[in-house]
């Protein structure tokens, strides 16, 4: 279909099973190249931010196509690129990792709208592949050649990342392609179709002007411009009283690839702008990722004879979140204050890989290693009688293991509730004014519930150096467990083995439970919740209160107007939020979105005359139309 944009088709270059690439022509008689994502396709949030991240990748790189134009909100998001920078809407779609198949006709001008793609993307079967170096593609499609086309089989993926981590410098992105649809101009029309016909027939001498009619029609046109001038500068024009950041240059619609990315992207986990997109953007900014680092060494119980020299450690990881805007967060008691038997074990099993590395044990042997040696063997401090070190660290947004230095902030842990009371820590980060959630102590969790949970996880394999990032998922209240003192919930699905610590969030973005880990399962799977009651209890016993600070409120009220569709609003406040609360990555990304956006659905404190006066202009302009049409008309005919 034709995009919502000074662009008009003038025939299809090729296709792919995701979409079309289209030659165009601006308002000004410029050609230009657009790529179109099918609007099926576009459907799934995956392939619309593969779409965004790609776009973004080859403008960012050495030698990318920069694009002019982009609505990526729209339902077919399309991307337009200037012809003089070659056929960037190809590249695009070859850049993607799907077959893209030329056109091998001559280019006709097309009439009406662009014929779809026949057939809807085939879905593959098998986990999705990353494109090297980047972020994860949402799958490779090999879809069938398109009637009457020839397939380009010289697609290479974009091979370096859209955008840095944050904390990182972006690098160079590479991006290897050959010349494809060389020769593009030639291709296009050479006439430009918006430029007005040469006039065949020479016009008769023009009649006596009348002057006096043509100086009223002068008056009524000094009449518009002025009213319809100062009309639109009311309605327009700032407010200096409530400034608003002068907006970067930027394409999307929405929180953009370009900014360092925070550890969740609700634009990207939920429909955009909906109210699942607003309760995680509310509760997203608090996840902390924690982990303890127990520094002690291995003995023997009868004689305290060390097993191995040199200390040994051990190393737990888990998901929290912000309770009080001084640096206060909630956690998973079992991960931040294990029982000694369980650091015991990671112990054995630590210096058992080791002597796996070392050639002095075979692999197959290591459970049993540790199997032998847990009852006769103690994990103790620099003394027999000593505990190990614990030195324990948080980091918000994107996280990875094994960091002591910043971003991660070291912290201590305040007070702990066992297992069977409820299993939690209160931990002191030693940093203030992070972005706070709000607990929902009135919620009521029933079976059959769906709640959303958020918490940590991890693809890469590799356990020292492992990235970590937020996760969501949906899922449904299974049963309510009050058997014991202690009432817990149980639900259907987890968001995997370091969700522990993470959170169940209602519609509004508040806490009603906290992950745990279910000690009835054979697989000790995240299914538990920890409800809201729990808490409450942690934080009176240690006198800390579910306190907002200032720049949580500013936040909240941001994403208010955002959600209202008061951009303007939004992005004063969201630019307020991001500087007194740094660590806030989601308020600078939703203060890019509320600034490329531009919508003002909120409330006008333009003067009341301004729409009057703007509407008389237009009925001004409206009336000198009429008149002048009537005196063209006469004229014509008294020429005739």
């Amino acid at each position: 279909m034709q995009p919502e944009g000074p662009y008009r088709f003038t025939h299809m270059l090729g296709g792919s099973p995701v979409g079309k690439a289209w030659a165009a022509i601006d308002g000004q008689g410029r050609f230009a190249t657009v790529a179109v994502l099918d609007a099926a396709v576009a459907a799934d949030v995956k392939w619309r931010q593969s779409f965004v991240s790609v776009a973004n990748a080859l403008a960012q790189s050495s030698d990318g196509p920069a694009f002019a134009y982009a609505d990526f909100s729209a339902a077919s998001p399309w991307v337009a690129y200037p012809a003089e920078a070659g056929p960037g809407a190809v590249r695009l779609f070859q850049a993607l990792g799907v077959e893209y198949q030329a056109v091998d006709v001559a280019p006709q001008p097309v009439s009406g709208l662009p014929h779809p793609v026949s057939g809807v993307p085939q879905p593959v079967s098998g986990v999705p592949q990353p494109v090297s170096g980047g972020p994860p593609a949402p799958w490779a499609i090999h879809g069938n050649p398109i009637p009457g086309q020839v397939a380009d089989s010289t697609t290479q993926p974009v091979s370096a990342a859209p955008a840095s981590p944050a904390g990182e410098t972006a690098s160079a992105h590479t991006v290897q392609m050959p010349a494809v649809q060389a020769g593009m101009q030639s291709e296009l029309p050479t006439h430009d179709p918006f430029a007005a016909p040469v006039r065949r027939i020479k016009p008769s001498a023009p009649p006596k002007r009348r002057t006096g009619l043509w100086a009223a029609l002068s008056a009524l046109a000094v009449v518009v411009v002025v009213g319809g001038g100062v009309g639109i500068w009311a309605v327009t024009s700032d407010d200096p009283s409530d400034p608003v950041p002068t907006p970067p240059v930027t394409s999307t619609a929405f929180p953009g690839e370009a900014q360092a990315l925070p550890g969740l992207k609700p634009w990207a986990e939920a429909a955009l702008r909906s109210p699942e997109e607003r309760a995680l953007a509310v509760a997203g900014p608090s996840m902390v990722f924690l982990e303890a680092v127990f520094t002690g060494y291995l003995r023997n119980k009868t004689d305290n004879a060390l097993l191995r020299e040199g200390p040994v450690t051990v190393s737990r990881r888990c998901s929290g979140f912000v309770i009080n805007h001084g640096g206060y967060v909630l956690s998973n008691g079992i991960c931040l204050q294990p029982p000694p038997e369980i650091l015991l074990g990671g112990a054995l099993n630590t210096v058992a890989n080791v002597l796996v590395s070392e050639g002095r044990l075979a692999a197959k042997d290591v459970a049993a290693f540790v199997r032998d040696r847990v009852k006769t063997s103690a994990f103790t401090g620099m003394g027999a009688a000593d505990q190990p070190e614990l030195k324990l660290y948080g980091q918000l947004n994107l996280a990875k293991g094994d960091v002591t230095a910043a971003p991660a902030v070291s912290g201590a842990v305040v007070r702990t509730l066992p297992v069977e009371a409820g299993n939690l820590t209160l931990v002191k980060l030693a940093q203030e004014n992070l972005p706070t959630a709000e607990l929902n102590p009135s919620a009521v969790v029933a079976p059959d519930t769906s709640v959303m949970l958020l918490g940590y996880d991890t693809t890469d394999t590799t356990y020292r150096s492992a990235e970590y990032s937020v996760e969501t998922k949906t899922v449904t209240v299974t049963g309510v467990d009050d058997r014991s003192a202690l009432t817990v919930y149980r639900v259907n699905e987890d968001l995997g083995p370091y969700s522990k610590g993470g959170v169940a969030i209602d519609p509004s973005g508040r806490i009603i439970g906290m992950v745990d880990s279910d000690l009835l399962r054979t697989d000790k799977a995240n299914r538990i919740l920890v409800p809201v009651s729990t808490m409450v209890g942690l934080l009176g016993a240690a006198g800390i209160g579910n306190d907002l600070g200032p720049a949580d409120k500013v936040y909240r009220s941001g994403l208010e107007a955002y959600f209202a569709g008061d951009d303007s609003t939004a992005a004063a406040r969201f630019d307020e939020a991001a500087r007194s609360s740094p660590t806030n990555l989601l308020a600078q990304s939703y203060r890019e979105a509320a600034m490329a956006s531009g919508r003002n659905g909120g409330t006008s404190d333009r003067p009341a005359w301004a729409v009057p006066l703007l509407a008389g202009a237009g009925g001004a302009l409206a009336v000198g139309l009429v008149v002048l049409v009537v005196l063209v008309l006469g004229r014509r005919r008294g020429s005739y």
